[in-house]
């Protein structure tokens, strides 16, 4: 039998940074290391059933390497959460996806969004996207340790690549 994931409240993100560093060192690829931060994510974090990237490319979201179920392919800028994501460059922690005004449902059986923006050189690259099938499952904790993550993400990996992707 397996152990089950802990609570929200009890991930250790020290211990992921950690993780994550290793897992990304030696590795400079854009899409490499985009893969493993998202297979990362939907493996170490609980409560999760979708974990992925959405790239600005056309003054539109589209979809990146993801982990979970088919997602929607293009999301406009300033609609649902990942959209108003883009267009504030907050965060956006949203407790109960379905009280969202303009809530894109490409899940139905997601309740729980947190989307971090990607912001490289004051460039909005796009956003990192975690969705949960638990109401509230998102908390401060979780918006700082997914925040402090992507950093080391963007740190390790080649962001020109990236650029010359998500800004075309």
């Amino acid at each position: 039998m397996f152990l089950e994931k802990p609570l929200s409240e009890e991930i250790n993100y020290s211990d992921l940074q950690t993780m994550l560093k290793g897992l990304l060192s030696g590795h400079r690829d854009f899409l490499i290391n985009s893969s493993q931060l998202t297979a990362f994510l939907f493996d170490q974090l609980p409560n999760l059933n979708w974990a992925g990237f959405y790239w600005m490319r056309d003054q539109q979201l589209l979809l990146g390497q993801f982990q979970g179920k088919p997602a929607c392919v293009e999301i406009p800028i300033g609609k649902g959460v990942c959209g108003t994501c883009a267009e504030t460059r907050q965060i956006q922690m949203i407790e109960d996806v379905h009280a969202f005004p303009g809530h894109i449902a490409c899940d139905a059986a997601s309740n729980s969004e947190l989307v971090v923006p990607v912001i490289v050189d004051d460039q909005l690259l796009g956003v990192l996207d975690l969705d949960s099938p638990n109401i509230g499952r998102f908390n401060q904790q979780d918006a700082e340790g997914i925040a402090g993550l992507l950093d080391i993400y963007l740190q390790a990996t080649q962001v020109d690549q990236i650029k010359s992707i998500a800004l075309n």
